[in-house]
């Protein structure tokens, strides 16, 4: 099997280090994914998201004149959700003559619980923004 830059195979971990993790490719090949490519979110412990011995697609991102293959898990998955996407491109299908269950509530509860919904929604959402960004850390002021 001819490993070609951009196509997705099947690989086996072989080993595990603080950069990466090293697979075997058909042909008895050996690539490397580094841990920036592991997985969409910030890895900073590979170890919680592979083990040896463990079954990965992985796509191919390069071959150098060396022969070093350097691969990626999380372009791998963005293809494939690319491609289940693009196969469930049908709408979705609303039944529009379903009853609401708000449908006996007056318009000011309506609004009520939308705003109530909303307002979950946006702590939701900076919960999870602060949470990325190390949320919750203030600088104290100095003054010199």
């Amino acid at each position: 099997m001819l490993l070609e830059v951009g196509k997705v195979v099947e690989g086996k971990v072989t080993g595990i280090t603080g950069f990466g993790a090293f697979i075997q490719l058909p042909d008895n090949k050996t690539g490397l994914v580094h841990i920036s490519e592991v997985a969409v979110e910030y890895v900073k412990d590979i170890k919680k998201h592979l083990r040896e011995n463990q079954i990965v697609k992985v796509k191919i991102l390069s071959v150098d004149q060396d022969g070093r293959i350097s691969l990626s898990i999380k372009k791998a998955l963005e293809d494939n959700a690319s491609r289940s996407s693009k196969m469930s491109s049908r709408p979705i299908e609303i039944d529009w003559s379903r009853k609401s269950s708000d449908a006996n509530l007056s318009f000011e509860d309506k609004l009520s619980k939308f705003k109530q919904d909303s307002d979950e929604r946006m702590q939701d959402l900076k919960r999870n923004m602060e949470s990325k960004r190390g949320g919750g850390y203030k600088r104290s002021a100095h003054i010199f």
